[in-house]
């Protein structure tokens, strides 16, 4: 148990400090829609209700941040080719930027802290990496 407490405290303080790197931008944007222009590049344009599906809220929390993407340029809305009545949501290319951005800035924040190590402690969190995947598809 206490591995598992060990690294459930490490894991979770490294992740919260990446998301707070990550949130860290000049554009204001929020966890959650940074969250969803990353689902939108991942998985390509997709429906508002499988966005909020997706993200684990309801359609009524989705739709002011679709509203606030779409107000930015981050987003684009069409109407559903397959049900009219639909809209489909894209990412567009300022929201790529905006992405690109946010990505090489956490990364180099990253790389610098890598930097503090010797080549053999690289070494060695490289190889946990395998390791944490693993773990992660367990639980």
């Amino acid at each position: 148990m206490t591995l598992a407490r060990d690294l459930r405290l490490a894991v979770g303080r490294f992740a919260r400090r990446l998301r707070q790197l990550y949130a860290d931008g000049d554009d204001n944007l929020s966890f959650l829609e940074l969250a969803v222009l990353q689902r939108l590049e991942r998985l390509g344009p997709t429906g508002p209700g499988a966005l909020a599906g997706q993200e684990q809220v309801t359609s009524a929390a989705i739709a002011p941040v679709l509203r606030r993407l779409d107000e930015q340029a981050y987003i684009t809305r069409a109407p559903d080719p397959s049900d009219g009545r639909r809209a489909v949501v894209t990412i567009s290319a300022t929201g790529r930027s905006a992405l690109l951005t946010r990505e090489a800035a956490s990364v180099t924040r990253i790389d610098a802290a890598l930097a503090t190590l010797t080549a053999d402690e690289r070494r060695r969190l490289a190889d946990v990496i395998p390791l944490l995947e693993k773990v992660t598809a367990q639980l």
